[in-house]
């Protein structure tokens, strides 16, 4: 209490902090906004089927539940997040995008405004997606029949409306998370994704409270849960110090001592983006099983699909999740640290690694040290995925609703909130420490 204290004694991060959580509560108002066109009864039914699992359950763990309400901020933030990742993607083979991250401030004004222009693209062409399937009920992403129309008067100007009215939500979410980024404290999008992430607790934690014995249950997975946050801080905050050491250099007139530093390469240096592509991936053949034939071979990898990769307890599933993830984490820790690069900067800059050769032997240190961290950081985000989802299975049984609560509860929640809410406390912290008072993370003076 007495940090939260701190916090309101300065009155530049009390307006600050003010302006986050209205600006959050802006977006939750947003999430319960209907779209004109859509029929309410069928939606209801939608969020009903969505309980049950299935692609739909997973993409709806970004938008709050706003999706299956067919809302303002349906789409979220998954549209900027998707830019994003591809637009870092892109950086590693397009020229232009290396030689933009190279020029400072200028070039990453200009990287954000294709990102920009990439999300109002994304956005448009995910509407229009959801639009038509919805008009079938959805399809294969609720895991139900698909004889619902949320779409009863479709028509060209109705489609257009809902489209418009989509992405304008998104492209209004956007501006508001890089409005936080600039007036608020800490990073507008990720603190949009934890609020649409931990809305999801309240109604997980109550399946699992309102099944058999459910107080018990509870507690059992309340304990498991703070032993999962707890291993989550540790591993999160876990560095690997590289030393670095400068030469002395002379610049005009004056001689600058050698300096003593070091490169901090995180444990998990992807953080959540392997479980998402991961479950993307997995969940693709589910959709694409919705255009098979429904009899002969068709039928028989159907129903391999369905069996092995459209149930999250199925040991098949889990065992693919996990690779895929260890596999993307080691993708995505490639294009998020480049030891050539870094290597190539150190050189420039004179510095070097006491005992390492610059250039080729110290690009070859830094790539051995990315593989031998990488590692662990990519089994601890696999158990992570999977450990939630064996307990929610285990302590509910099948049924329906179980596998939506296991998507609420599972890895990517815990990893998504726990690593935002660190990053937004650093932030507090240094704000205060700015100021000579105690913060969160701080010890006692």
């Amino acid at each position: 209490m007495s940090r939260i204290g701190n916090i309101l004694k300065v009155p530049d991060l009390r307006n600050k902090v003010l302006f986050t959580l209205m600006m959050l509560v802006l977006y939750r108002f947003g999430s319960y906004v209907p779209v004109p066109g859509i029929d309410q009864n069928a939606v209801a039914s939608i969020e009903n089927q969505a309980r049950e699992g299935g692609v739909l359950a997973f993409l709806q763990l970004f938008s709050g539940r706003a999706l299956t309400r067919f809302s303002l901020f349906a789409l979220g933030i998954m549209p900027y997040i998707t830019a994003s990742i591809i637009m870092q993607i892109l950086a590693v083979v397009i020229p232009k995008l290396q030689e933009w991250q190279q020029q400072g401030a200028v070039g990453q004004a200009k990287t954000t405004q294709w990102t920009r222009y990439v999300t109002i693209g994304i956005s448009i062409l995910q509407s229009t997606g959801l639009v038509f399937l919805f008009h079938n009920g959805g399809g294969g992403l609720t895991g139900g029949q698909g004889n619902l129309d949320l779409v009863p008067g479709f028509s060209p100007m109705i489609v257009m409306l809902i489209v418009l009215t989509f992405t304008a939500g998104s492209a209004l979410l956007m501006w508001m998370g890089e409005l936080i980024t600039t007036r608020g404290i800490g990073n507008g999008m990720s603190l949009i994704i934890f609020c649409s992430v931990v809305s999801g607790l309240p109604s997980a934690f109550s399946a699992v409270y309102s099944a058999d014995n459910g107080a018990v249950k509870l507690a059992i997975f309340l304990a498991f849960f703070l032993v999962l946050l707890v291993f989550i801080v540790f591993i999160e905050l876990g560095q690997r110090r590289i030393p670095v050491q400068f030469a002395k250099r002379v610049v005009g007139r004056r001689m600058y001592s050698g300096q003593s530093t070091y490169i901090p390469l995180k444990v998990n240096q992807a953080g959540v983006i392997p479980i998402i592509f991961a479950s993307a991936v997995i969940n693709l053949p589910v959709l694409l099983s919705q255009v098979l034939p429904s009899d002969g071979w068709g039928a028989s990898v159907s129903k391999f699909i369905n069996d092995y990769l459209a149930n999250t307890r199925n040991l098949v599933y889990l065992a693919i999740l996990a690779l895929l993830i260890i596999g993307f984490t080691y993708f995505y820790t490639a294009i998020a640290f480049d030891p050539v690069q870094q290597a190539d900067n150190l050189r420039k800059q004179g510095g070097f690694i006491p005992g390492i050769r610059p250039g080729p032997q110290t690009e070859h240190y830094l790539s051995k040290v990315l593989n031998r961290i990488t590692l662990p950081g990519a089994i601890f985000v696999a158990i992570l995925a999977i450990s939630p989802t064996i307990l929610v299975g285990y302590l509910l049984g099948p049924g329906a609703g179980n596998n939506g609560a296991a998507y609420s509860i599972g890895g990517t929640s815990l990893l998504i909130a726990v690593g935002v809410a660190l990053e937004t406390m650093k932030q507090v912290d240094s704000q205060l420490m700015m100021r000579n008072y105690e913060g969160f993370l701080s010890g006692k003076s």
